[in-house]
């Protein structure tokens, strides 16, 4: 494919990991595991991306425990049958040569409810739903369950749960562990003073609403092994005044990255029912553009990111550094070999798919 003259395309290394190109895939949830265990839908909708050339692959929110899943189809990382599981899933991604990475969840008072084809709002414990838990007794909306406000104890064991989960993902072949603080889950909910009611040490005032995802982010660096890089995912703002903003956010990373968080995944919202977002192509690129600056971390870019010139400008212009694309790799599991030829990058094409770029590009070189 010619010189590598694209910055989409340069090499990225943080920690000891060293990344193909800086087109990623964004965790993606698939509602398709049984018993938080990944199945072959899993290993072939992961490794297509992977073939596809994409330099990580970032497998969707994985539950730290039972109660922490979103709906009762979603991935988990809670027990050494799932951790197994996932073990020909990152090989095979490896394999291809791309980082296979997990995304740590625990989905707090938006748990126990429906995958989404399956039907919206909460799923009843008589239908195979559970009790879910929030920093405060809050519902997200009227439709979602009614939470319950956790304890000390609750929060104690949650830290726990990421730091076992970490364990079981590295010994799974993780070579990254993102840490989901964002979109109105469990480590959001205590971020925003709009769920965040507490009078205790986790909540009130800044320092206090910041302290579990700080602490659960310690405990997953701890059971990280040094040269592995941790990432952590926020929401930048609620998109809603009175709420969790960019100003706390630039504060919040500063602490992530003294505390050895190695990138920021920066998206927005996802805990106001509410909320009016200007959602637009790369609407969320400025957050990681000032989070980036301010915190001195680096950051990826998300959220309606399409195309491949659109992705080359953000990395050009120093807004981030790297992409993280969710639906255009599910319309185009080949979208970075895609971009790759559009912008000359130097990616390598599987050998078992050569033939048809090598026909495509002399059929348009005679058509010249």
């Amino acid at each position: 494919m010619g010189m590598n003259m694209s910055k989409l395309f340069e090499t990225i290394r943080l920690s000891e990991i060293a990344f193909r190109n800086r087109l990623w895939v964004s965790p993606m949830c698939q509602y398709s595991s049984v018993d938080g265990v990944p199945t072959d839908w899993h290993l072939v909708h992961l490794g297509s991306r992977a073939v596809g050339g994409a330099g990580l692959v970032l497998v969707e929110a994985s539950a730290v425990s039972p109660e922490g899943r979103i709906s009762p189809d979603d991935s988990g990382i809670w027990n050494n049958k799932q951790a197994e599981a996932f073990k020909r899933i990152t090989q095979f991604i490896k394999d291809q040569g791309s980082v296979a990475g997990i995304q740590l969840a625990h989905a707090g008072r938006k748990a126990s409810t429906f995958a989404p084809w399956k039907g919206s709002g909460k799923v009843d414990i008589g239908d195979g739903g559970w009790q879910v838990v929030g920093p405060s007794a809050i519902s997200f909306a009227d439709n979602f369950p009614d939470p319950r406000a956790m304890t000390i104890d609750d929060i104690e064991k949650v830290k726990a749960d990421f730091a076992a989960a970490a364990k079981r993902s590295v010994a799974a072949g993780f070579e990254v562990i993102e840490v989901h603080a964002a979109h109105g889950y469990l480590l959001h909910e205590f971020l925003s003073p709009l769920s965040n009611l507490r009078t205790d040490e986790y909540g009130g005032s800044f320092e206090n609403r910041i302290r579990l995802t700080l602490d659960v982010t310690r405990e997953v660096r701890e059971n990280v092994p040094a040269g592995l890089p941790v990432f952590v995912r926020i929401s930048a703002t609620d998109w809603t005044q009175g709420g969790w903003d960019l100003e706390q956010s630039v504060e919040l990373c500063k602490r992530l990255k003294a505390i050895g968080v190695d990138l920021i995944d920066v998206s927005t919202g996802g805990n106001v029912a509410d909320a009016l977002i200007p959602v637009g192509p790369g609407y969320q690129v400025e957050f990681a553009r000032e989070i980036r600056k301010l915190a001195g971390i680096a950051t990826g870019a998300v959220g309606m990111i399409t195309e491949s010139q659109q992705a080359e400008e953000i990395l050009q212009n120093g807004d981030a550094d790297a992409i993280f694309v969710a639906r255009e790799f599910l319309r185009d599991p080949y979208f970075a070999i895609t971009a790759a030829q559009e912008l000359g990058g130097g990616l390598e094409v599987p050998k078992q798919y050569r033939r048809a770029i090598e026909i495509k590009q002399r059929t348009a070189g005679e058509a010249k």
